[in-house]
């Protein structure tokens, strides 16, 4: 009978996709060793082959365990009662909260799929796709209108185009945090700039002093 796998397997597993996550987005895949990957993890090389057989099994399953987690994201949401404009709220503030955890399998995502085989690259697609169209789905629910004129995608790419890369802007040590930004991301959207809420100042002041 085989060994089965030890407790911290699947645990040790992500921490490997974070650290080579944090390397292809600063360096570039091309540019980055598995040995380098074996160091940032503070593992020997021997013991990173346990878990990934080669550098491109770990850019393949960054991306696709980043998606595959968007998109059980907006499943789960589609099971969720509610209207679609409160349905629209959760999508907005899981996915601003995903991504502020995950910049950098974002990043890797967006800049590295291409090194991905033809078929591996498709999954990944596939799996893009059908957030896309759950997305789209909702946007249809507040305004039929709008998927009648095939507007409902390209508003949800607008949506991304503003939830997507929020990470490249937002500061840390900014007056706001993503859990901040999520309910704007949201009003600005369905109301447009009229409908923009500003947080509370005793809010972002206390989100200040809890990062100290």
């Amino acid at each position: 009978m085989g060994r089965g796998r030890h407790a911290g397997y699947d645990d040790q597993r992500e921490a490997i996709l974070a650290g080579a996550a944090r390397l292809f987005a600063g360096h570039g895949y091309s540019a980055t060793s598995m040995n380098q990957v074996a160091q940032a993890c503070g593992l020997s090389k021997a013991t990173l082959y346990h878990y990934y057989r080669d550098k491109y099994a770990l850019l393949f399953s960054i991306a696709d365990s980043h998606v595959e987690r968007l998109q059980r994201i907006v499943v789960e949401t589609a099971q969720a009662d509610g209207e679609p404009r409160e349905r629209m709220h959760l999508l907005i503030r899981r996915f601003v909260q995903e991504y502020a955890d995950a910049q950098d399998a974002h990043w890797v995502l967006t800049s590295e799929v291409r090194f991905l085989e033809p078929a591996d690259r498709q999954r990944v697609l596939d799996r893009e796709r059908a957030v896309v169209a759950e997305f789209a789905k909702v946007i249809a629910g507040l305004r039929p209108d709008l998927d009648e004129a095939t507007l409902a995608k390209p508003l949800t790419m607008l949506l991304f185009g503003m939830v997507n890369w929020m990470f490249t802007w937002m500061k840390p040590e900014g007056a706001l945090d993503y859990e901040a930004m999520a309910p704007i991301v949201t009003d600005l959207f369905l109301g447009g700039l009229q409908a923009v809420q500003a947080p509370q100042p005793a809010l972002a002041q206390n989100r200040q002093l809890s990062r100290g």
